[in-house]
């Protein structure tokens, strides 16, 4: 890799990561109306209109299992997009639905993940550790930090990967599911051209049911909530908010005080520190 291009991958960087914080607080400051719609199993859902889909069943953070569940009157569109997946050859693959706080507080400090954040982040830098609310607002983008902006927190977003049924190889994106660089925004430069073609067919057939692409990350759609409005122009508020979900009752509750962040600035700090432990190890 040149200078130049270096130079070009960190500038791309740091001008999609600071345009997708633009985005996150225009999220926040998005009205919710949240209308307490219960939650649906996808992969029941699935298995009872006979449509092939595959899901994972690796571990979120800490052990914890993912929630293959959404608002219930979303099922339908996913359904919907997995057929006409099918039809193309394709299978769809939910790689994660629903987070509670608890889900998204681990995910965020996840070494694995906070790791690569960091490391990109002090390549950004030019080498140094950057102050805490860099990483704040870089994360703020790639993991949600703040239960409003989050939008698995409302059972609204589904995170993707596409498979062909001929031979179960992945339609490839450039990346995997998940990919922390400057090669994480959808139509990234620095991704091949036939890679971002795969990235924008599938992203068609998941708008066409009204599930939107984040535009900072190439495998995560949503649909109905704040960031859903945002992106489809729809006007007044929306509908999904962050919530609590009890499984046992199926009942759902408002996330109070979902503009505060799940973890502050001082403990994103002691998270560097440990990570800088953990490079230096």
């Amino acid at each position: 890799m040149t200078d130049s291009d270096s130079a070009a991958r960190r500038s791309y960087w740091t001008e999609q990561l600071e345009l997708g914080y633009q985005l996150v607080r225009q999220i926040e400051r998005w009205p919710v109306q949240e209308c307490l719609e219960p939650f649906a199993s996808l992969p029941l859902a699935a298995a009872e209109a006979g449509i092939e889909m595959l899901f994972s069943d690796s571990k979120i953070a800490g052990g914890l299992d993912r929630i293959h569940w959404i608002r219930r009157s979303l099922v339908p569109d996913v359904l919907a997009i997995a057929s006409a997946m099918l039809n193309r050859g394709w299978i769809l693959k939910i790689e994660d639905s629903y987070r509670s706080l608890e889900m998204q507080t681990r995910l965020g400090s996840k070494p694995e993940i906070f790791d690569a954040i960091l490391q990109k982040c002090i390549w950004e830098n030019g080498g140094t550790v950057p102050c805490p609310d860099v990483l704040f607002r870089r994360g703020c983008v790639l993991v949600a930090n703040v239960p409003k902006v989050g939008t698995h927190m409302s059972g609204t977003a589904i995170d993707i990967s596409v498979f062909r049924r001929s031979d179960g190889t992945e339609v490839w994106r450039g990346n995997p599911y998940l990919e922390m660089s400057e090669r994480t925004p959808m139509r990234s430069p620095f991704v091949e051209p036939e890679f971002t073609a795969n990235r924008l067919a599938i992203t068609e057939l998941m708008e066409a049911q009204g599930f939107m692409h984040f535009p900072f990350e190439f495998w995560h759609y949503n649909k109905g909530d704040a960031l859903g409005h945002i992106l489809s122009g729809i006007p007044g508020p929306a509908a999904y908010g962050p919530v609590h979900w009890d499984p046992a009752t199926n009942i759902v509750t408002a996330v109070p005080h979902a503009d505060q962040p799940l973890r502050p600035l001082p403990e994103i700090q002691r998270e560097i520190d440990a990570a800088i432990a953990r490079l230096k190890a």
